[in-house]
């Protein structure tokens, strides 16, 4: 199991980041944050809705595009919580409440048309018991062809978290993650999260979500350590 603050402090530009698991006390836990390089990425907090959470421009006369920037990252779905990186989010909803799949969820869909990153889609489901699912949806090639879809399952383990996030570092155009999500150190309450926060590297990040139990907070440029 890694340090997931260290893990942190050592990659400027992860991007958009997963972590779903189980605290040291047993209870489900999850984490969420965003990265920006550009005006419009940063020009974002994290806003409360009645089933999560949803990204919004801080301020609208800022926002050039919205398209890939604005998307309900976290949902909650009886006591499951869903957690991505873009509007995927409503299609696992619609599957799930349906009686499908979130493998099935995911396979309608393919990586973001950003051309030449080609982001991946990264999807998470924490289940009650503090087991998940993760996946990743992303680029066969540098031309954005072909989708590879790869999907990852794991069972509760008191303290550990399951690590996925888009890039493996700064660059241009951005490398997508590649290999199985990381295990790491699941905080286990608000201060070890903004201790998260706190890793991000200062001048990339936006906004961080941390849910532990049936509590959540988040943290952007603007505003720290705020309860929803």
């Amino acid at each position: 199991m890694k340090d997931l603050c260290a893990l942190l402090r050592a990659n400027a530009y992860p991007g958009r980041g997963i972590v779903l698991g189980q605290s040291a006390a047993g209870v489900p836990a999850a984490l969420y944050f965003i990265m920006g390089r550009s005006e419009n990425s940063r020009n974002r907090v994290f806003v409360a809705t009645p089933d999560g959470i949803r990204t919004q421009a801080r301020d609208p006369a800022k926002l050039s595009d919205p398209s890939l920037i604005l998307y309900h990252p976290v949902r909650r779905l009886g006591r499951a919580l869903i957690v991505a990186n873009g509007d995927q989010s409503d299609t696992i909803q619609d599957f799930l409440e349906r009686g499908r799949t979130f493998e099935e969820a995911l396979r309608t869909r393919t990586f973001e048309p950003d051309g030449p990153h080609w982001t991946p889609r990264i999807s998470g489901l924490l289940l009650p018991d503090g087991s998940c699912r993760l996946s990743i949806l992303k680029s066969a090639g540098q031309a954005g062809g072909a989708c590879i879809r790869q999907f990852f399952e794991y069972p509760a383990q008191p303290g550990t978290g399951h690590f996925l996030h888009t890039y493996l570092g700064d660059g241009d155009p951005l490398p997508s993650f590649s290999g199985e999500p990381e295990a790491v150190d699941m905080p286990a309450d608000f201060a070890a999260a903004a201790r998260v926060w706190e890793s991000l590297h200062h001048d990339h990040r936006v906004a961080l979500y941390a849910a532990i139990g049936g509590e959540a907070r988040v943290w952007s440029r603007y505003e720290e350590g705020a309860e929803l």
